[in-house]
């Protein structure tokens, strides 16, 4: 049942994305584009992402399991440090220079074409990367 609902959450996931226009890289970069021919869609995207977010957390944060049965684990860090600001800035520039962001990269991979597949590649060496790199600490 797990790996069903995993599969389900991600297939559902997938098309919102695809629907919302989030794997178009055009469409991010003209929304990142506030000097030019801005889009403002992606605003409407993502305040529907953050209202959802909120009624879930804060559902969440009533429960100690999931409707799954499994423990809920939720962030206890709420302190901004350098090393979140600097990993957020990180993914700006990547998704501002790209117009994709890790999920949208991900489903995208599945409509051909080799950017995102090369996007794909760049940030799985880069986790790799990050990975060995906070082992050796």
């Amino acid at each position: 049942m797990k790996l069903f609902t995993a599969l389900l959450s991600g297939i559902i996931f997938g098309l919102g994305l695809v629907l919302s226009g989030m794997t178009n890289p055009a469409k991010v970069t003209g929304f990142l584009d506030i000097t030019g021919l801005w889009d403002p869609s992606l605003a409407l995207v993502m305040g529907g992402a953050i209202l959802v977010g909120l009624f879930a957390f804060g559902y969440a944060k009533t429960r100690d399991k999931s409707l799954l049965g499994k423990p809920i684990q939720l962030p206890s860090n709420t302190k901004i440090d350098r090393r979140l600001a600097l990993g957020a800035i990180t993914f700006g520039i990547g998704w501002g220079l790209a117009g994709y962001c890790p999920g949208p990269a991900v489903a995208s991979v599945l409509t051909g074409g080799i950017k995102p597949i090369v996007f794909t590649v760049g940030m799985i060496v880069g986790m790799a990367i990050f990975h060995g790199l906070e082992r050796k600490k």
